[in-house]
């Protein structure tokens, strides 16, 4: 069984948590997110916390207990926080700037 399928999951305040028998919808501020959902796997969604249960002990219900749980665990991160992405630069010659909403990157060699 899937160590990481056993721990519980919080759910903050402001999203809220729909799970029918073949998909789970899961609304936040900046978003919907849904995933359909398997035969084999019991989603419980109890006040604040979610718990994922293999129904039976078969090699596919294994895989899928930690993998829903990791799923579920991003879906309610992406629609309280949202995508970001981080860029570091290294090296020589590199520069960039930000100009209203876009990004220049000045990346290699510039021929005189």
């Amino acid at each position: 069984m899937s160590r990481i399928g056993k721990l519980p999951l919080k759910v903050p305040s402001k999203v809220t948590v729909n799970i029918d028998s073949n998909s789970i919808v899961i609304k936040g501020p900046k978003g919907e997110l849904s995933m359909p959902l398997t035969q084999g796997i019991e989603i419980n969604n109890t006040d604040d916390t979610i718990t994922f249960t293999p129904l039976n002990k078969t090699p596919q219900t294994k895989k899928l207990h930690g993998t829903y749980r990791a799923c579920v665990a991003n879906m309610i991160k992406g629609v309280t926080e949202g995508f970001e992405k981080k860029l570091e630069l290294q090296g020589v010659g590199y520069r960039c700037q930000v100009q209203g909403k876009s990004l220049i990157l000045n990346v290699g060699y510039s021929q005189r």
